[in-house]
């Protein structure tokens, strides 16, 4: 696709210098999980997928990748924990690059949005309690029925550049949030040792992937995703962003849930910005002129688009052009098809 080109008129498609990685654009593709890496392994057709939405000086997230047999939560999400698994992400990543895109690898483990159906040997999933996570209905109608989990620790490891995942009610949030922590140790209790455990994964990822300016990290301070709530999310997301700026971590990704967009009820997350002070990314419902309007009012760095980047592979281009976007299907986010829903959204000059 024809690359996007700066643009002094449209605040997300100016040039935005993140640590060492000069960006050409301020519109970063958001982690998706999209259930299309059959057993776990990377597919070829994930290739395609993300070097069609990579732009010269873009920033892509990847999916969701395990770190272990027990982070899987859901079938067909990748893992980077194996040989195999890491031999098959390389193609990926050398076709993103050869577009010269910046990419990150988002790191995950789901804790107790698990099935021990799905645990190693049918054991109980790892959380920060051994409560089990209510049952959740999906997009197809089905209800998932969890089990309780079992208490323990994950190790993570990076590539290019890695994304700590701790939002959206997985293993990092549930020791976060006192809605969910009933531990009565050093990782339990006070909010400082509630962030204790996602501060040394932090730690233990910035050393992997050779120093924490090549590791971002996502929260989703005020999302009760997966029951997981905090009684005073702002004491707690402004201890986490204080210490990860010590840390020197590249960038803080914040979710802000697109309910709350919808319903007029927008969070503010200008504090935490102006805690971490190093690259804001955030993310959560915005169209083109609310991601102008953040930039251009020096409330975020750079905007991270779901929805709207999986249905648009050139969306910078459209952004650039003002151009009509695709429309997104809901039903097919999570089919296992290779092309469908995937790689078939069309770009501006297929459009008939």
């Amino acid at each position: 696709m024809e690359e996007a080109m700066p643009n002094s008129a449209t605040p997300l498609l100016t040039p935005y210098k993140m640590g060492e990685f000069q960006l050409s654009h301020r519109v970063v593709l958001a982690p998706l999980t999209r259930q299309r890496s059959y057993g776990t392994v990377p597919q070829p057709h994930a290739a395609v997928y993300y070097s069609q939405r990579a732009t010269a000086g873009g920033l892509l997230i990847s999916e969701a990748t395990g770190v272990s047999e027990t982070a899987q939560g859901y079938p067909d999400t990748p893992g980077i924990w194996t040989a195999q698994q890491a031999d098959a992400w390389r193609p990926i990543v050398d076709a993103v690059r050869a577009k010269r895109a910046v990419f990150f690898c988002q790191l995950w483990h789901v804790g107790r949005v698990y099935t021990a159906a799905l645990q190693p040997n049918g054991q109980p999933p790892v959380s920060s309690s051994d409560r089990p996570l209510a049952p959740q209905r999906n997009l197809d109608g089905r209800t998932d029925v969890f089990s309780p989990p079992r208490r323990n620790a994950v190790a993570v490891a990076g590539f290019d550049g890695v994304e700590v995942h701790g939002n959206s009610g997985f293993l990092l949030e549930q020791f976060l949030k006192d809605g969910v922590n009933d531990r009565a140790d050093m990782y339990g209790g006070s909010i400082e040792n509630r962030c204790r455990f996602a501060l040394e994964v932090v730690a233990a990822v910035a050393e992997a992937a050779g120093g924490a300016r090549r590791v971002g990290v996502r929260l989703s301070p005020f999302s009760d995703y997966m029951d997981c709530h905090d009684s005073d999310p702002e004491a707690l997301t402004m201890y986490l962003v204080a210490k990860l700026r010590e840390m020197g971590v590249l960038y803080c990704h914040m979710l802000e849930p697109r309910y709350a967009l919808a319903g007029g009820l927008r969070h503010q997350l200008l504090p935490f910005r102006k805690a971490f002070a190093g690259t804001f990314i955030i993310s959560g419902g915005y169209d083109k002129a609310a991601g102008d309007k953040v930039v251009a009012e020096g409330d975020a760095d750079l905007v991270a688009y779901g929805r709207l980047f999986l249905a648009n592979p050139d969306l910078p281009r459209r952004f650039q052009l003002d151009a009509p976007l695709n429309k997104y299907d809901n039903a097919t986010f999570y089919t296992s098809d290779p092309v469908v829903g995937y790689t078939d959204y069309p770009f501006l000059s297929e459009e008939k």
